[in-house]
C-alpha cells in the first residue's frame, strides 16, 4: 500500500510516544515504513531534543530499532533540522529542513507557540502588520537550503497553522502567494520534496492539511516532489487526515507522491 509517514516526534523531543510504540503503532495501522525525525537541538527551544543534545542516544535506539524489525516494517533515521540549529547531520537516511523561528531585530523568536505568540510577534516587530510578517517568513524560507542538504520542506506555509482561529494576514492576497512562490523558486532544485503535513487538524489547529490547495498548485508547477506526513506527536494521531491529504494532492493535479527506500525517494501511485 505504500504507507509511510516520515514526520514523526517521540519522548526524546516532546512526542508522547517512545520509538517502539511509534514503530508497533504503524504495524497495526498496516504501514510500510515509518521514519522518525526528531527536532534539532537548539538553544533557544524546551521541544527540540532534551538535555542539550541527545542525538547520539537518539541514533542508537532508532539503528537499534531497525534491526529489530527488519523484514517486518522498514525503519527511517531521520531529523526535522531547525534552520537555525547549529548540529551534526551527518549519519541520517533523510533531513526535513523546517523554520520554526525568526531573527527579528537581534531576538530569536518563535511563532509556532501558539496563536498568542504569532500575534506578539507581529505587534512587537511588523507594527501590527501580518502580511509583514508573512514576507519576513518567507524570505527566510528561502534561504532554508544554507543550512543543509535537505530532503523535505517542512510544512511549507506554517505560518497559516491557525488561520481557522484568527484572521492574521490574508493568504489570498496577491502579496501573500508572491511572497510564497518566491521562496518556492529559491528552493527550487535545492530541496525536491515537500510534504502535506495533517499535524495541526491532530492538534485541533485547523481542518484541512497544510501547505493550501494555491500553494500546492504553484509547487506542483514548479516541479517539486511530495510526501504526506501528520507530525506526529502522539501515537492516537499517526495517520490523522492521511486521507484528506491524498485527496487534496489529487484536487491539485498529483498523481504520485513519493516515499523513502533504502536506495532513496520513489513515486509511487497516490
Amino acid at each position: 500500500m505504500n504507507l509511510q509517514n516520515l514526520h514523526t516526534h517521540t519522548t526524546f523531543c516532546d512526542g508522547l510516544d517512545t520509538p517502539e510504540e511509534l514503530v508497533k503503532t504503524a504495524l497495526e495501522k498496516g504501514f510500510d515504513s515509518i521514519g522518525f525525525s526528531e527536532h534539532s537541538y537548539m538553544w533557544a527551544s524546551d521541544f527540540s531534543i532534551k538535555i542539550g543534545d541527545k542525538t547520539k542516544e537518539y541514533k542508537e535506539e532508532i539503528n537499534f530499532l531497525k534491526q529489530k524489525y527488519k523484514g517486518v516494517i522498514d525503519i527511517f533515521l531521520g531529523l526535522e533540522v531547525e534552520m537555525y540549529s547549529k548540529v551534526d547531520l551527518e549519519g541520517f537516511d533523510y533531513l526535513i529542513g523546517s523554520v520554526h523561528y525568526l531573527m527579528c531585530d537581534g531576538d530569536c523568536v518563535t511563532f509556532d507557540r501558539d496563536i498568542n505568540s504569532a500575534k506578539n510577534i507581529i505587534n512587537k516587530y511588523f507594527g501590527g502588520s501580518g502580511i509583514k510578517f508573512a514576507k519576513a517568513y518567507y524570505q527566510t524560507l528561502s534561504s532554508l537550503y544554507k543550512y543543509g542538504n535537505f530532503d523535505i520542506i517542512g510544512h511549507f506555509d506554517l505560518i497559516t497553522k491557525y488561520k481557522d482561529m484568527e484572521t492574521l494576514f490574508d493568504i489570498s492576497s496577491k502579496e501573500y502567494i508572491n511572497a510564497a512562490i518566491e521562496a518556492m523558486e529559491a528552493l527550487k532544485g535545492k530541496i525536491p520534496v515537500f510534504e502535506v503535513n495533517t499535524g495541526a487538524i491532530a492538534r485541533g489547529y485547523r481542518k484541512s492539511p497544510y501547505p493550501s490547495m494555491k500553494i500546492i498548485k504553484e509547487l506542483k508547477q514548479l516541479g517539486f516532489g511530495v510526501v504526506i506526513t501528520s507530525d506526529c506527536h502522539d501515537k492516537k494521531f499517526f495517520d490523522t487526515g492521511f486521507d484528506d491529504a491524498a485527496r487534496l494532492l489529487k484536487e491539485c493535479g498529483y498523481k504520485e507522491k513519493c516515499i523513502l527506500t533504502e536506495n532513496g525517494f520513489k513515486e509511487v501511485a497516490l
